[in-house]
């Protein structure tokens, strides 16, 4: 029997607010342990929460992203469990009424569905060291977006693709940093198997915590062939919760599943019904910024790069932005897009650096774009003022002058030194006279070497053919 994967994903997004959802505490990545809590985070007697506005703007700039349905009306509620990382005994979350719903996300031409997007606060981090394990409360109280898809994913490769989507959307809208090595975005995946072509879904596995889009995908692989090995042997698939091991490639029983009513949810009495006005939804909507998909669409339509260069320059927001401002100062897309990807990016590789960390700035970019177009500069040459841009920072132009770099462009002086290379090549002239045409090549390398790789190529090569059509030997 052929198995296909139906494959769900709970996402926690970690939104870039400066405090906490529902007290002042500065939210802060690696800051000294217990450092950045007061008695809200804390749990302690008689203190009272305080929704944080501005996470909720956040949530609804993602669930617009997304195309949900937001809720005028929303509950905070209790979700109630034990843990050591959890100090009041309950997270505040979202359950029965979410902030957003029925939303839906296009990859590769395939409609994934959102069921919700909610808001909720994060736990703290226990941290193991041998015997022993710590707690640090420095994340409890940090505000979360959790975004449920329903089970419309069905491959390991279109989760990965997903992911990435989501967090390219959260970049651009400056919801969240996105990032899975900090814990900024965190997966949670749901697995089953089916019968090919069957509407009947199987026993899901879930799968916790997942941090990086790689190992998502490598997660699934791995689930799915477990389970379809269990099925095709006659076994069953027990719900539970599972985890991934890198080292090994394999998934791990941690728990049995719980359900919803394991936590007991009810409405949080601290904290009243959330009430949004389409007054504020409309002003957050007016004031989008541009999504990853309008991106792709403009670089490919607009500027005229391929599929390729617009995802790489969409992924890389700080690339595309770099380009964006380059463009508008010399005029040649597909021109910057090759130096700039190729070129730039692969020096700045070589330094240990990002395009935010590059000294050369899109305006000397720009300018280099245009010395090659207009001739000043050969593509060799070019290459080599880039490299000296990348480590000194210096204007392209001040480069040349120092190094007298500028190509030779004038017909005389390039006619001179042709007429010389023929003149000491008559053997490979002969050759060219009687049809071997590739040997222009080899008398054009002659003319660029005489003239210490200066030469404009494209002259010398018009120059050396008006000359050989009335050459004698």
């Amino acid at each position: 029997m052929e198995f296909e994967p139906v494959i769900g994903l709970e996402i926690h997004v970690q939104m870039d607010t400066q405090t906490k959802m529902f007290c002042s505490c500065p939210v802060e990545f690696g800051a000294e342990p217990n450092t950045k809590v007061c008695p809200v985070c804390l749990a302690l007697p008689g203190s009272l929460p305080v929704l944080n506005k501005k996470a909720v703007e956040y949530a609804i700039r993602a669930a617009l992203a997304l195309n949900c349905e937001i809720r005028q009306k929303s509950l905070l509620a209790r979700k109630n469990y034990f843990y050591p990382d959890l100090p009041k005994g309950y997270q505040i979350s979202q359950y029965e009424e979410p902030l957003a719903v029925n939303g839906w996300l296009e990859i590769e031409g395939r409609k994934i569905r959102i069921r919700r997007l909610h808001i909720e606060e994060d736990a703290g981090k226990n941290i193991h060291e041998g015997n022993k394990t710590y707690v640090d409360l420095n994340r409890a109280g940090t505000p979360l977006m959790e975004i449920v898809t329903e089970p419309d994913i069905n491959s390991p490769e279109l989760a990965r693709l997903f992911l990435e989507e989501l967090r390219n959307i959260m970049r651009y809208t400056g919801v969240s940093k996105a990032d899975m090595e900090k814990g900024q975005l965190r997966c949670d995946i749901n697995v089953s198997v089916k019968p090919k072509g069957s509407n009947t879904l199987g026993t899901r596995v879930e799968i916790k915590n997942v941090n990086s889009f790689r190992f998502v995908q490598k997660a699934i692989e791995s689930e799915v062939q477990r389970q379809i090995k269990i099925l095709s042997s006659g076994g069953e698939i027990k719900q539970e919760t599972r985890t991934f091991d890198p080292a090994t490639g394999l998934t791990h029983p941690m728990r049995t599943k719980e359900e919803a009513e394991d936590y007991r949810y009810f409405p949080d009495p601290d904290l009243l019904p959330l009430i949004i006005s389409s007054e504020w939804i409309e002003e957050i909507k007016r004031n989008m910024p541009e999504l990853p998909s309008e991106r792709r669409k403009k670089l490919v339509e607009f500027y005229g790069l391929s599929p390729y260069e617009a995802k790489v320059m969409t992924d890389l927001k700080a690339v595309g932005d770099f380009f964006e401002k380059a463009v508008k100062l010399c005029q040649e897309p597909k021109l910057l897009s090759n130096w700039l990807l190729n070129d730039l990016l692969g020096l700045l590789n070589e330094a240990g650096k990002s395009i935010e960390e590059s000294l050369v700035s899109p305006a000397h970019l720009a300018k280099l774009i245009n010395f090659i177009k207009d001739g000043t500069l050969s593509s060799k040459l070019a290459k080599e003022v880039l490299k000296l841009m990348v480590e000194t920072g210096k204007d392209p132009e001040l480069i040349i002058e120092e190094r007298g770099l500028k190509q030779v462009s004038d017909e005389e002086s390039i006619k001179k030194l042709v007429e010389e290379v023929l003149k000491n090549h008559p053997k490979e002239v002969e050759r060219y006279l009687k049809g071997e045409e590739k040997v222009i090549g080899f008398l054009v390398g002659q003319v660029m070497k005489a003239a210490g790789g200066k030469a404009n190529p494209q002259l010398v090569n018009k120059v050396l053919r008006e000359l050989l059509k009335v050459y004698t030997v």
